[in-house]
């Protein structure tokens, strides 16, 4: 099991010049390093690929960035755009060596709204169309696509394990998966153990950070119970922490970061990874 950085912390838009930031994660003592990927064409996979070969690190996971204007339930235009932006990432995950492309890629995060059931099952069919032809582009290039239910307040499409579930059945293919978030499970699952059970072999993908976004650990959620069921179910992908501060201000915005949570984006990398390291490299 990799314990992985996710940029957002540090940068808004990754690109060759963000890699400078590899340094840093390695003497940390990072595994994998989550690339939260804005733009495909804003960087040269083969030159980050060198930079985290150099720092012994890996590219465990690339982050959709679902914007607005990207939204496979949206316009036609917003689903063609976020069709063709998930294929461009699918395309230089291989050189990259990132295997699982996380977040929610059903929609645009942000978009929250009363549907109707008819709009929602409409909206449904289409991003369930939309799945399975990126599904079946990722299979062929060795990648996983990993679902990631959003609270209430940045999504009103999936907001919990069930519903991805829900979700990747309709699709039916074998590089979906499911991805889980400690932050967004504290908001909308009953207890967050259980969906993680639910989830099972589905799981690929997880993101570790505290109640408030904070460092994982500083907070109130029931950690012993995640740590017991993400062993329970032979859970082997990567931990994320994926923790926001006000210092990036596209992602502030996006994430309501309106305070500084704890006291640097140091901090939170590094005491984060302390708490994960001494949870998950125990034997058992």
């Amino acid at each position: 099991m990799r314990l992985g950085i996710n940029t957002f912390l540090f940068t808004g838009e990754f690109t060759n010049e963000s890699t400078a930031l590899f340094p840093r994660f390695s003497d940390w003592g990072f595994d994998s390093v989550e690339i939260a990927l804005d733009n495909p064409a804003a960087l040269d996979p083969v030159f980050v690929r060198d930079s985290l070969d150099r720092h012994q690190l890996v590219c465990g996971s690339v982050c959709g960035a679902m914007g607005p204007g990207r939204d496979l339930r949206g316009t036609p235009e917003d689903q063609q755009t976020a069709f063709h932006y998930i294929r461009d990432c699918i395309d230089i995950m291989p050189i990259l060596g990132a295997r699982v492309l996380a977040g929610p890629l059903y929609s645009a995060v942000g978009r929250a709204n009363p549907e109707s059931g008819d709009a929602y099952r409409q909206q449904w069919k289409t991003v369930v169309k939309h799945l399975r032809e990126l599904g079946a582009y990722a299979e062929q290039k060795g990648v996983l696509l990993a679902i990631e239910p959003l609270n209430r307040y940045e999504t009103d499409f999936i907001n919990t394990c069930e519903q991805a579930l829900n979700l990747l059945a309709d699709a039916n293919s074998p590089a979906l998966r499911v991805h889980l978030d400690s932050y967004h499970m504290n908001i909308e699952e009953k207890f967050s153990e259980a969906a993680i059970r639910n989830a099972g072999n589905l799981l690929a993908h997880f993101h570790a950070c505290g109640s408030d976004r904070g460092i994982p650990g500083n907070d109130h959620i029931e950690w012993d119970q995640i740590t017991a069921a993400l062993k329970l179910v032979g859970y082997g992908g990567d931990i994320v922490i994926e923790s926001f501060t006000p210092d990036v201000k596209i992602i502030a915005k996006a994430a309501s970061i309106w305070r500084n949570i704890e006291s640097s984006q140091e901090a939170i990398a590094v005491e984060g990874l302390a708490f994960l390291q001494e949870r998950f490299s125990a034997p058992g």
